[in-house]
């Protein structure tokens, strides 16, 4: 079953950057934390990532490029990355998901989902 041989997975935990912010003039800083496991049974290739960072007016950025800060880690099965990278929205509260392409060793390419979460100001929402 493809799904279970082509398995990876990604967790992700944000803080706020509040020295890098400045919410006067609608900058708002987010670290992002990732950690991309391979769950699967054949190793891949971390090729590109299609992200969609979306602020509380609505506003949509899309980002996408070649690999995570600047690296195309290869995952062997049970194997982790963890990077940290950052995002800047105008507003206080945001939301960002996505997609990591992959390349397995086989030559089967495959999408792994990156699940909505929550950009926020601690303490901004009760």
């Amino acid at each position: 079953m493809e799904s279970k041989h082509y398995d990876v997975n990604v967790n992700v935990d944000t803080t706020f950057v509040a020295d890098q912010s400045q919410p006067d003039n609608e900058r708002f800083v987010f670290a992002y934390h990732v950690t991309i496991t391979n769950c699967g049974a054949v190793s891949a290739q971390l090729i590109s990532r299609h992200w969609i960072i979306t602020d509380a007016t609505g506003h949509i950025e899309e980002v996408k490029g070649d690999g995570v800060i600047g690296e195309q880690p290869k995952l062997d099965p049970g194997e982790s990355f963890k990077y940290t990278s950052a995002a800047m929205i105008a507003t206080p509260v945001g939301t960002m998901h996505g997609s990591y392409f992959m390349l397995a060793d086989d030559g089967h390419r495959f999408e792994a989902p990156i699940e909505a979460f929550r950009l926020s100001v601690p303490n901004i929402l009760h």
